[in-house]
């Protein structure tokens, strides 16, 4: 377990400083972390809860992150004596890792002491929003992959080792069915895969020779990648070894295009292999592809049947930020918690104060996603709930047969970890089950039908009091 400590922005330790100096630092706080609204991703699939309960558990400053602070002139000497024995003594709450969310709500929940809730701030925002982002990315792909197989194959273009090691298996929870990263797989216990590159063929005097001797070393599990000099030569060269493979009884696995136009090249590869009586021979794509190209290929009636998928999902390139922050929703004050609210002259910059707690609606017939309740601690769900939308006060939805879920577990009990994590295959399992429950016209790629994501009434009515007596 590495220690994340210091993985920190210099302002979180200056506060922290402040807040000792002040006699504020054992006040306890709540903050929430949630993410806002962005056009490309109108939900996420909430990953990096594991590696953050590492970092929780993590907390603690050596000799010399001390020794370095105080080299940096900043910090005084009692905040500096405070910190050999600092470690987090609050309480944490989460979703499950696998658990699809929506903006503006609560995902992680800490109640601490203000020092401690100060801190973890910028580690937690950079492993769950990271992670998160890469699951949901998994999720849109695999979605457009309409039920074809999609392998993570992004580890070269990754920003960094950790993108690429936890980004792999948030791809995972996202749905992606194995991964090129042998680190990850080690790790993890993902199932690895891969095949060969153009380097192999352009080392052999022909693409030919370069086939045969990878069906010599690899005679059952053979995937030959077509396309290093002309595509349709390197189609027939892979079925006149498959032929020879056949002939001593091996079984190829098929073949894998990696450029050019791979609906047209799919379908006339389909047809050379069905004819020459591969018929079970997959046919592999990979290269830039997204959730967008993957629609495309799909109403052309591409014959492809499995993807890797890499720099577009490891790095999320049309959304590479999930948005995450990270804001004070209550302080303590004469022994009770008072809610706080951040104000802002953008509507989805105003926060929604107090302690609180998220819930998701089923209907209980069909078993399906109704919506999600953000409410206070405490605070009473009767039947029929009546739902009402934030700003458009005129629409509302009663519900009278539903189930209920309070979304967030404790982690941390006063600094325990009192949290079984699942594995790895457990949070799969669950994230698939859950996200069979959201009808397809919310996981659309373009224009999804907006989920509810609503505020109990005592929230309601709590956030409009607070902007009516705003503090200035």
């Amino acid at each position: 377990m590495r220690n994340l400590t210091m993985m920190t922005d210099l302002y979180q330790l200056t506060m922290m400083d402040g807040y000792f100096l002040e006699g504020k630092a054992q006040e306890t706080a709540v903050f929430d972390l949630f993410f806002r609204q962005k056009d490309s991703m109108n939900y996420a699939v909430f990953a990096g809860l594991d590696q953050a309960i590492d970092y929780v558990k993590g907390l603690h400053f050596s000799a010399e992150d001390i020794d370095y602070l105080k080299s940096l002139n900043i910090f005084h000497e009692k905040f500096l004596e405070y910190l050999k024995t600092f470690r987090f003594t609050g309480d944490m709450y989460s979703v499950r890792e696998g658990d699809i969310v929506y903006p503006q709500e609560p995902i992680v929940i800490i109640k601490a002491p203000l020092i401690e809730a100060q801190l973890v701030e910028t580690a937690l925002l950079n492993i769950i929003s990271h992670q998160t982002l890469i699951a949901t990315k998994s999720a849109r792909i695999v979605t457009a992959a309409r039920g074809k197989s999609v392998v993570e194959f992004g580890l070269r273009r990754a920003q960094g080792p950790d993108a690429g090691i936890y980004g792999a298996r948030a791809a995972i929870i996202g749905g992606c069915n194995g991964t090129s990263n042998v680190l990850t797989g080690q790790m993890f216990d993902i199932p690895v895969k891969g095949t060969h590159a153009h380097s192999w063929v352009m080392s052999f005097d022909s693409e030919l020779d370069a086939f045969r001797a990878f069906a010599r070393v690899y005679p059952d599990t053979c995937l030959l990648l077509v396309d290093t000099y002309d595509t349709i030569q390197g189609i027939k060269n892979a079925i006149t070894v498959f032929k020879e493979l056949k002939a001593k009884g091996h079984k190829p696995i098929g073949i894998r295009l990696d450029s050019g136009d791979l609906a047209y090249l799919s379908k006339v590869a389909r047809t050379m292999l069905d004819e020459a009586g591969f018929t079970d021979a997959v046919v592999m794509a990979s290269g830039d592809i997204d959730e967008y190209l993957l629609e495309s290929l799909g109403s052309q009636g591409a014959k492809i049947d499995m993807y890797g998928v890499g720099t577009k999902l490891i790095t999320s390139e049309n959304a590479p930020s999930l948005g995450g922050v990270y804001k004070l929703s209550a302080i303590e004050r004469d022994g009770k918690l008072q809610p706080r609210m951040k104000i802002s002259d953008s509507i989805v910059k105003v926060t929604n104060p107090g302690f609180k707690t998220l819930y998701r609606i089923y209907d209980k017939k069909s078993g399906m996603a109704v919506a999600d309740l953000i409410a206070l601690d405490g605070e009473k769900i009767e039947k029929p709930l009546v739902l009402t939308h934030e700003t458009e006060r005129w629409k509302t939805t009663t519900l009278e047969d539903y189930d209920i879920r309070c979304m967030l577990h404790k982690i941390f009990d006063n600094g325990k970890n009192v949290y079984e994590s699942p594995t790895l295959s457990e949070i799969v399992e669950f994230a698939t089950s859950e996200k069979a429950k959201f009808w397809d016209e919310y996981k659309r790629i373009d224009n999804p039908q907006i989920y509810k994501v609503n505020l109990s009434d005592d929230l309601y009515e709590l956030k409009h009091e607070m902007l009516k007596q705003k503090k200035v």
